[in-house]
């Protein structure tokens, strides 16, 4: 049993180490065919842009290894966005604005949870279900136009998240970083974690063991509606505005991640760490299609090339084991 453990975990740290390859190829690559990339405007740049994916990419792991996943995150993050603006500018003061908004689309992420983990509900229809609950609710409170955040007590102090650097490192980024360090202990040392591990292996065995799998269940998704809400405030705060696409599309954008770094489709499978090195991945390559002009339209078509892939090795790797057992 302890041999088995010690070389699932040698594959984990091969699959990240492949990625961080890659990564470092890339950037080798795209410093040499454009001297702007490794600037410091253009990595500061890129890390404040990809910090906010990365923390939803925490959670959307843990939904993954659960055997499910969430495709409401980029909804949720763009209904804190606007949350957190509109109650700050009808004169709540911002901080608390902040703690309404948290709170809000984390009852979101609890309702997603408790459809799936006690009702019962494939996470597919209720997540994209809740997703278009979630963006009409933005739409009806942006008119569909943009909000900005007005003057208020606490604004300024709340506007320098977004702004403001320690040791030359953005704030937005050090919150990233200290999420992802926090999110990559506990995914590996807790029992919490371990459970949802279990789940996502052998829901069947888990429940046999005493795992409430129904409670887990729902934690996972109030983990990934919670963390989509932390983005949605920093994006707020680098921002300070709100529009109806807030976060449109961040849940392919996590989901792609998540598999690249390691994370199945099927359960039982993953590392934050893998999905933090794949979210950096696609943002250095969406990076290097902005800095090449590439248009826009095929900025998505590429990505939703890259997420297919990522969806393909998954699958193939998965039939290959499942051929290994039966042998």
């Amino acid at each position: 049993m302890g041999k088995a453990v010690n070389i699932k975990e040698k594959l984990k740290s091969f699959k990240e180490l492949t990625i961080l390859l890659i990564t470092i190829v890339l950037v080798i690559g795209l410093s040499i065919k454009s001297p702007i990339f490794l600037s410091a405007t253009n990595i500061k740049t890129t890390a404040i842009g990809l910090a906010c994916n990365g923390i939803i990419a925490i959670g959307m792991t843990m939904a993954l290894i659960s055997g499910g996943f969430d495709l409401s995150v980029g909804s949720i993050m763009g209904l804190s966005t606007c949350l957190a603006i509109v109650f700050n500018n009808k004169g709540i003061n911002i901080w608390l604005a902040v703690l309404m908004a948290m709170v809000v689309c984390t009852a979101v992420g609890l309702i997603n949870g408790f459809l799936i983990g006690y009702v019962g509900l494939n996470p597919f229809i209720t997540t994209l279900g809740v997703q278009q609950i979630a963006r009409g609710a933005v739409f009806v409170i942006t008119g569909g136009s943009s909000i900005s955040l007005a003057s208020g007590r606490g604004v300024d102090a709340f506007k320098s998240i977004g702004s403001s650097e320690i040791i030359g490192i953005p704030v937005i980024v050090l919150i990233f970083i200290i999420l992802v360090v926090i999110g990559d202990f506990l995914a590996k040392r807790s029992s919490s974690a371990m459970k949802v591990f279990y789940i996502g292996s052998n829901d069947k065995a888990a429940i046999l063991s005493g795992i409430n799998m129904r409670r887990v269940k729902m934690m996972v998704y109030v983990l990934t509606a919670a963390l989509s809400a932390v983005a949605g405030i920093l994006n707020a705060a680098r921002f300070t505005v709100a529009t109806s696409n807030t976060g449109s599309g961040a849940e392919m954008t996590v989901i792609s991640a998540a598999v690249i770094g390691g994370a199945s489709l099927s359960g039982g499978k993953g590392t934050i760490l893998g999905a933090v090195l794949g979210v950096v991945m696609l943002s250095i390559i969406n990076n290097a299609l902005v800095l090449f002009n590439v248009d826009v339209n095929w900025q998505s078509l590429i990505s939703g090339v890259i997420l297919i892939m990522a969806i393909l090795i998954d699958v193939l790797g998965h039939k290959r084991k499942y051929k290994a057992q039966k042998v």
